[in-house]
Formats: C-alpha cells, sequence, structure tokens
C-alpha cells in the first residue's frame, strides 16, 4: 500500500507540497485517519497502558490531555490553514518567517521541532521492538535487530516513493485494526477475568485514584492538572501534526476533525483500563514472562496481556495493528522533519537558489537521513535515553506557542522578543528537568507557603509569555528589529464559501 499510494490522488511528487503535504488533498476522512495516526501512534497504545500499569491513576491524565487539544484545532489551526494555503507554507518555520520577517526566530522555530521530533521517531521504534520481541526474537547481536531494520529499510523506501500520500493510506489500514483489537481486549479479557466489578474489587486503591496532597503541597493533583494542559498547549504544534493539518484540503475539513477526532480519546480511555487489566491478570507473575519484562520492563504490560489471553493469531492481529501504528507516525514524522530542513535551514541558509525539484529530492534524501539516525540512536544507546528527550519535546514545542499561535492573530509581537522569550523557556524548561536527572518533567515549584509540583512546560511558558510581551515595547522602538509581513489580513479569512472546495455542499449539509 505504501508504494501504491504514489498513485493514489496523482501528483507531481516532484513539488514538495505533492510529496510532503499530499498535495492539501485531503478531505474530511482521510485526514480523520491520518491525523488520529499521527496522534496515536504505536507507542501510545504501549506506554499509556504501561504507566497505568507501574504507577496507577496519573496515568490518566492523557484523557483530559487529549480532549483539550481538540478546542485548540478548532480554534487556531482553520487560520493557519488558510494562510498557509494562500502562502505556499510548507511548515510553521515557514509562516513565522512570513509574519515577522525574521529568519533567526524561523530558524528557532525549525530547529525545535527538528529536535523534538527525532526522539519521537526512535520511540516508535521502541513501541515496535516490544511487538518483535513478544512473538520471541530475542536474538543477540545482529540478528536481534535484523526485523526492525528490515521494517525500517521498507519505512524509507515507501516514504521516499510516495511522500505522505503513503501514510495516510496506511493509516486506515492501522486504524481499523486498532478499532478491532482494541474492541476484543475490552470486551473478552474483562469476560475471562471474571468482569470489571471484580477486577476494580481487586485493584489497590492507591492505584485507583490520586493520593491525597500533603499540607503546604498539592502532590500529584497539581501534577495531574498541569500535565494535561501543558501538554495540550504543546502537541499540535509538533511538525508531524502540523503536517498533518496542512495536507487537508480546506479549513473546513480541520473543524470537523476538531469535532470527530475525540473518538480516539474514547479509545484511549479503553485501552488504558488494559493497565488495570494486566495488573488483575497478575501477567508480570507469569514466568513465561518473565524475559520479555526483564527486556522491556512495564512496557511489556500489553504484549503479555495479549498473548495470555488470546489465541496466537489474533495475537498476531493485535500486534499487526501496533507494528503498523509505528510505521504511520514515524513515516509522517520524519516527512515534517524533511520539510523543516529543507525549507528553514537548507533553502534558507545554505542555498536559497533551489528549483522545485531540487526542494522536493533534497527533502526525500533528509527524510532518509532522519529514519536512519533515529534507527542508529535506538540500535545504539539504551531506549530510555529515547524517552528521556522525548520528556523534553513536550516542554520545548510548547515555547513555540507564541511565534505560531499568537503570531496568527497579531504582528505587534516583536520578532527579537519572541526569540528571547523563546530561548528562556527552552533554558528554564530544561533545567526544571534537569534538576530530577531527567527522570520526570514534573517541578516541584516552591512558592513560600505552597508547594505546587507541576509540568515544566507550563512554567516555562509563563516565563516565556512574561519576556515576549515585557521585551516587545522596548524592541518595537528600534526600526531595524521589525521584519516584513509579507501576509495580508485577508489570507487568514476561512469559510465554507471562500475555502470549501465545494461550497454548495458544505452548505447544504449544514
Amino acid at each position: 500500500m505504501g508504494f501504491i499510494a504514489g498513485r493514489w490522488r496523482r501528483g507531481d511528487l516532484n513539488q514538495l507540497h505533492e510529496w510532503g503535504l499530499g498535495g492539501r488533498r485531503f478531505g474530511t476522512t482521510v485526514t480523520w485517519f491520518l491525523l488520529g495516526g499521527d496522534l496515536y501512534t504505536a507507542y501510545t497504545f504501549i506506554a499509556v497502558p504501561a504507566f497505568i500499569f507501574g504507577t496507577g491513576a496519573i496515568g490518566f491524565f492523557a484523557l483530559p490531555y487529549t480532549l483539550f487539544i481538540y478546542p485548540i484545532l478548532f480554534l487556531f489551526f482553520p487560520r493557519l490553514w488558510a494562510v498557509a494555503n494562500k502562502k505556499n507554507y510548507i511548515t510553521a518555520a515557514d509562516f513565522v518567517q512570513g509574519r515577522f520577517g525574521n529568519r533567526w526566530l524561523a530558524l528557532a522555530i525549525a530547529l525545535t521541532g527538528i529536535v523534538a521530533t527525532m526522539p519521537y521517531i526512535a520511540l516508535q521504534l521502541v513501541g515496535l521492538q516490544v511487538v518483535i520481541g513478544a512473538m520471541g526474537v530475542r536474538a543477540e547481536g545482529l540478528a536481534s535487530h535484523l526485523p526492525l531494520t528490515i521494517a525500517f529499510l521498507i519505512l524509507a523506501a515507501f516514504t521516499y516513493n510516495s511522500g505522505l500520500r503513503a501514510p495516510a493510506l496506511i493509516a486506515i489500514v492501522k486504524d481499523i485494526l486498532i478499532w478491532i483489537t482494541v474492541i476484543a481486549m475490552i470486551t473478552i479479557i474483562p469476560a475471562q477475568l471474571g468482569g470489571y466489578e471484580a477486577m476494580f474489587a481487586s485493584i489497590p486503591t492507591d492505584r485507583l485514584i490520586l493520593a491525597p496532597p500533603a499540607e503546604g503541597n498539592l502532590g500529584l493533583y497539581s501534577g495531574y492538572v498541569t500535565l494535561a494542559l501543558g501538554s495540550a498547549f504543546a502537541l499540535f504544534l509538533y511538525p508531524h501534526c502540523i503536517t498533518g493539518i496542512l495536507s487537508a484540503k480546506s479549513a473546513v475539513t480541520i473543524q470537523r476533525n476538531a469535532v470527530f477526532l475525540p473518538a480516539y480519546s474514547f479509545l484511549l480511555g479503553l485501552l488504558a483500563l488494559t493497565g488495570f487489566m494486566a495488573i488483575y491478570a497478575g501477567v508480570s507473575d507469569m514466568p513465561e514472562f518473565a524475559e520479555g519484562f526483564a527486556a522491556d520492563g512495564n512496557n511489556f504490560a500489553v504484549p503479555a496481556l495479549i498473548l495470555h489471553s488470546f489465541p496466537d493469531w489474533f495475537a498476531g492481529v493485535a500486534f499487526a495493528a501496533i507494528g503498523i501504528g509505528a510505521l504511520v507516525p514515524a513515516a509522517i514524522m520524519s516527512i515534517a522533519a524533511a520539510n523543516l530542513y529543507t525549507r528553514n535551514i537548507h533553502r534558507a541558509f545554505i542555498n536559497p537558489n533551489m528549483s522545485d525539484k531540487q526542494e522536493a529530492k533534497n527533502a526525500k534524501i533528509v527524510s532518509l537521513v532522519v529514519k536512519g539516525g533515529a534507527l542508529v540512536f535506538i540500535l545504539g544507546l539504551q531506549p530510555q535515553y529515547a524517552i528521556t528527550l522525548q520528556l523534553l519535546g513536550g516542554i520545548w514545542m510548547s515555547q513555540t506557542f507564541p511565534s505560531v499561535i499568537l503570531g496568527l492573530y497579531t504582528r505587534w509581537l516583536n520578532p527579537y522578543a519572541l526569540f528571547t522569550g523563546w530561548a528562556a523557556g527552552i533554558t528554564v524548561g530544561t533545567w526544571m528537568v534537569s534538576t530530577n536527572d531527567f527522570n520526570s518533567s514534573i517541578y516541584a515549584l516552591d512558592a513560600g507557603v505552597l508547594t505546587v509540583p507541576g509540568y515544566a512546560a507550563l512554567y516555562a511558558m509563563i516565563i516565556n509569555f512574561g519576556l515576549t510581551y515585557g521585551l516587545t515595547p522596548m524592541f518595537n522602538r528600534i526600526s531595524w528589529t521589525r521584519g516584513t509581513d509579507e501576509t495580508d489580513p485577508s489570507d487568514y479569512r476561512y469559510g465554507r464559501s471562500e475555502l470549501d472546495p465545494n461550497p454548495a455542499k458544505a452548505t447544504a449539509i449544514n
């Protein structure tokens, strides 16, 4: 399907917007599958239940987090789509360059996206490694890496050949398999275990609810809320999410998906319950799974539950769903990183006279390099290093919020103030995580009479916003600090009659 996708909705793949954005022609259904495959990755389906299996209720922050993001998608991103469509912007950094006329600020946005995306790709490999290990492939040396290497060689080949069309088409199969797997797990496994009532009655109370705060410390309560809120600010700023959004055929398509995509959060909630099922089933104490837990830790909880509860043939279907769930987002992420490098680094600083064909060719090559780098990263280092960097990803990406989202509504903000706020937010957020030896993104803020543990991204954003708004009036008095805005107020307008390819149909529907 990945290779056939190059001939699906055929376009000139020597144009970057065709290769990297699917020609901006994906409708509501394809965008739903694409964004679903983009946001809910193999690592999500492994890690969320594993987090709940290991720590309990705090892992459910993923549910409000993935619900907060859809009002953000509905309100802000149709406006980004509109200006990107009219100005042929491929990346968020393209928009920042056009809006503020400052290539150093655009470079900062591009580098943030690339650096935050690399460990995210590597984490898809972690999910795939867990599945491969669950199928019994735990050889030593090169043989242990062979299945993973083959999978990513295939991924590299079809991404190079077909661009964004490949993961968009494959995502349909992936999501159907995921839904089948989750529905089977939430119906069959509880029936085997005696029902949900028996399961919840057996789970220790400290796993089912958050520990009450101690006097003078909000504890897990503030940690839960800030994790959900801070993560929501960051998610759709990731390059792979923006790539999926800008590939839509209209602003209306994005709004419709903001309404329909919460179905995946419902799916995630059901999947999260499998963490409790694994506790109740006692998979970590079963001798046949001792090797898996020793190699993969809590990440092995869901594969062990699947192996314990289903016949081999269905376990194969489930593992295929999770495996494809790694390939789809990894493809989109590598394309997004390649778009950023090509447009906002190579073209902006190395070869500004690139032709459209050279630009597309460069992006294809960079996508191979990105995937190769992620593969070497995960094979050469322990997985926890990728996970540590991914903790920082949300902190880093949230620092681009003022430039990208606020930039959609005002140009009053000075690009050098935005750059200063971005740099301060990145620095402070990274320092906060370093105080925990990079093992947690929750920072205990001592406010005198009260300690407020919270997601470092949110605290770093407050500093970012404060510096941006505080320095803007001062920098605006210096004429050379203001770049040229190449956009026009009309570029941000969107509506059914203006942007929907079939306004008569849209009017009839509404």
